[in-house]
């Protein structure tokens, strides 16, 4: 049973300026991961039912000109497949009235629809990066508190005649504190990570699904002139 002297928080309240600065860096690592990991399981969940949704309206529509209609109407698109139908329905309107060639509006449409897939792949993958930092410094952070928190522990040894398991035990209890915060830290962000990538991967696969099914409906009204 861990007494009172050798509790964490005592611990913590005697460790060096070094380990308590590095211990408030990973709590506060902590604390920014949990945060993003939050609003982003926010975001990509809304992202997901929006995506569904708006697909089901794009299906069920008779006209595409009239969804068009109805989507130039909202000031603020809710769904990345609704942008990305806005930005395709406004080059091909935009081309199509000066006449070109049909491969000229196709190729237009194309490139409109890539840069629209990329900002919406920037918006999914916001932070991201962030996380995959926190998961990977952090235990590193936490070793080096480790190592620092050991050396002073044996250097506070230099003049002791005869070491024992407790002299030595609160230095090294002391020093493992760090790294098990970096652990806490890593591993929440490390997970999550890896759960919002793939989550975005698959958004990002119905987009380009989409934008794929789109460019064949306008492919397919350009060359036969049918609106």
């Amino acid at each position: 049973m861990i007494t009172q002297e050798l509790s964490i928080w005592n611990l913590v309240i005697n460790a060096s300026v070094i380990v308590q600065g590095i211990l408030v860096l990973l709590l506060g690592a902590s604390v920014l991961s949990w945060t993003v990991i939050f609003s982003r399981r926010l975001a990509l969940g809304r992202a997901k039912r929006l995506a569904q949704h708006f697909e089901n309206e794009f299906w069920n529509s008779g006209q595409l000109q009239s969804l068009y209609s109805r989507v130039q109407k909202s000031p603020d698109p809710q769904s990345g497949l609704e942008n990305m139908f806005r930005a395709g329905l406004k080059e091909f309107s935009r081309l199509r009235e000066k006449n070109l060639e049909p491969d000229t509006i196709m190729q237009g449409v194309q490139r409109s629809l890539r840069v629209q897939l990329s900002r919406e792949q920037n918006a999914l993958e916001q932070h991201l990066t962030l996380l995959a930092s926190i998961g990977s410094t952090s235990p590193y952070v936490g070793l080096f508190g480790t190592v620092w928190g050991i050396m002073n522990a044996f250097l506070g040894l230099a003049n002791v005649h005869q070491a024992t398991l407790a002299t030595v035990a609160p230095g090294i209890a002391e020093a493992l504190i760090t790294t098990a915060m970096g652990l806490f830290a890593a591993i929440p962000a490390v997970l999550a990570y890896n759960s919002f990538t793939a989550a975005s991967d698959q958004i990002l696969g119905n987009y380009e699904t989409f934008a794929d099914e789109l460019s064949g409906i306008l492919h397919r009204e350009v060359h036969t002139g049918h609106h």
